[in-house]
């Protein structure tokens, strides 16, 4: 590789290269050595992104998009002071974005769209301001996404799907059972005052058995707790006028 020397000492690679920077591809002729950057977007890299990467202190662009990479995004990468530009878009990259990536007061360009990402969006600096940087992944939550987190729709419980029609059966049933012990509390006090009046409580038993008879002849309809309840007062009245 050829090197050719500048004024002041520096010095430039001959050597020409294209990278995307800032989401855009850019051809450098010539590359000062002060100027660092890693562009391994587009292969079929896969694995983990290792925590060693917090080590390029140096840094100024990071392109890891476009590959199958998975796990975490390590939490060294706040190490990298210098970043102006982050892409990890189109990967597999699993867990939570770390905080410490709010503190990259130097990051002008971040894309993480495009993952698994899951949790909340750290919030500081700039980077809630990167407003399509984490479209993608259902997971995530927080400024800048319209979903905040704790507010999404809740699952249903299967009562709670069903309150209509619920509150309709109970309310039915309650119904029935009102009714039922209206008429035996109706039925009691006549019978009381028959029975006290009158003393002919053997008249009146044969008289409800007589009805009971009919009624078990007829089609039963969905009114069990208030036939329930009659059948319970004229047993319990049978009972005391056999003594």
């Amino acid at each position: 590789m050829d090197v050719e020397f500048g004024a002041g000492g520096s010095y430039y690679y001959q050597d020409s290269i294209v990278i995307v920077m800032k989401g855009l591809e850019i051809e450098l002729a010539k590359i000062l050595t002060v100027f660092t950057a890693i562009d391994f977007s587009r292969n079929f890299f896969e694995g983990e992104i290792p925590e060693s990467i917090g080590d390029l202190r140096a840094l100024k662009g990071l392109n890891l998009s476009h590959n199958n990479l998975t796990g975490d995004i390590p939490s060294s990468i706040g190490n990298l002071t210098n970043l102006e530009w982050l892409d990890l878009s189109l990967n597999e990259l699993s867990g939570e974005i770390p905080r410490r990536l709010a503190d990259l007061t130097s990051l002008t360009t971040l894309n993480l769209s495009n993952n698994l990402l899951m949790g909340l969006i750290p919030q500081g600096s700039q980077i809630d301001t990167f407003e399509h940087s984490f479209d993608g992944n259902p997971g995530l939550c927080g400024h800048p996404l319209p979903n905040a987190c704790g507010t999404d729709t809740v699952e249903q419980s299967p009562s709670k799907l069903t309150f209509p029609e619920e509150a309709a059966v109970h309310w039915i049933e309650w119904r029935a059972v009102l009714m039922g012990y209206g008429c035996g509390l109706a039925l009691g006090i006549s019978a009381g005052y028959i029975m006290l009046d009158t003393g002919r409580t053997r008249w009146l038993v044969r008289m409800i058995e007589k009805n009971i008879h009919r009624m078990t002849n007829k089609k039963k309809r969905n009114t069990a707790p208030r036939n329930q309840a009659w059948y319970l007062f004229v047993a319990e009245l049978h009972k005391y006028t056999v003594q």
